[in-house]
């Protein structure tokens, strides 16, 4: 074997460990790209044009709006099936004390922010996936580029931002009618007997203080990362693609967002 040869074949080794090694990372990169820009443009007044805003609106209603309904069911569901049972298991135990501490971690810091983003995934997610996806394959995103219309700006910059604040407005609701819910189902077979008041106090009183930053912030990224993940996953279909492949990759890209950005928080506040 010659050197040309040899170096033929450390040429295709080393192009295809690159090109393996850029394409795992790459959506992963593209997103924290599209919200460093998302983060300096939604500042300038000169970004929130009558379009952007309309498109901004629109988005911030249906997605609300859309997914009340599941959160209040998924809530009530997850307050009967979690809150009831926990209060009921820690009061048998002779543990009602910690009965606050355990919802404020479990329910309010770790489970309703995934579950709304879910919900956000699944009601509104994979609508805008789909819209974004048509808009692509059918080049009127090319054609708004050619006309010196910026898609990033006219709707993966509105619709993320509407979906971070739907997340955070659905994530509250989801936690006050988990809890709430809870306390009537124990309060109706007898094992609670203070006040509603009383037991929201127990539980905000265990949340740690670190928590009051943490939760918001976690409904707030958990909005943000599904809409950021739905729009540019429909922009990055390729002529190969279709609905069959489309949706099934937008939503396992848009579960892994919510879990690893959930994953993250809780990491950076433990070290805090």
């Amino acid at each position: 074997m010659n050197i040309s040869e040899r170096f033929l074949i450390i040429h295709r080794v080393t192009g295809f460990v690159g090109r393996v090694t850029r394409s795992q990372p790459r959506f992963m990169l593209i997103m924290i790209g599209a919200g460093w820009g998302i983060l300096k443009e939604i500042f300038l007044p000169s970004t929130w044009r009558r379009t952007v805003k309309i498109e901004f609106w629109k988005t911030l209603r249906q997605v609300t709006a859309g997914g009340l309904l599941s959160v209040i069911v998924v809530a009530s569901i997850t307050g009967f099936g979690i809150v009831a049972q926990a209060v009921f298991w820690l009061g048998f135990a002779g543990m009602a004390q910690m009965t606050g501490g355990i919802l404020a971690s479990v329910l309010v810091r770790e489970i309703a922010p995934v579950l709304v983003g879910v919900i956000l995934l699944g009601r509104s997610g994979m609508l805008m996936l789909a819209e974004m996806g048509n808009l692509a394959t059918q080049g009127q995103l090319k054609t708004l580029t050619s006309l010196g219309i910026d898609p990033f700006l006219s709707f993966v910059l509105p619709r993320t931002v509407a979906m971070t604040i739907s997340g955070f407005t659905l994530g509250t609701l989801f936690s006050l009618i988990a809890l709430g819910t809870g306390y009537v189902v124990c309060w109706a077979k007898g094992i609670v007997t203070v006040s509603l008041w009383s037991f929201m106090f127990q539980v905000v009183n265990s949340v740690n203080p670190l928590d009051y930053i943490g939760i918001p912030i976690k409904f707030l990224l958990s909005g943000l990362v599904v809409g950021l993940c739905c729009c540019l996953s429909g922009m990055d279909i390729t002529s190969e693609d279709n609905l069959t492949t489309l949706l099934p990759r937008g939503f396992s890209r848009g579960i892994l967002s919510v879990l690893a950005i959930n994953v993250v928080v809780d990491l950076v506040l433990g070290s805090v």
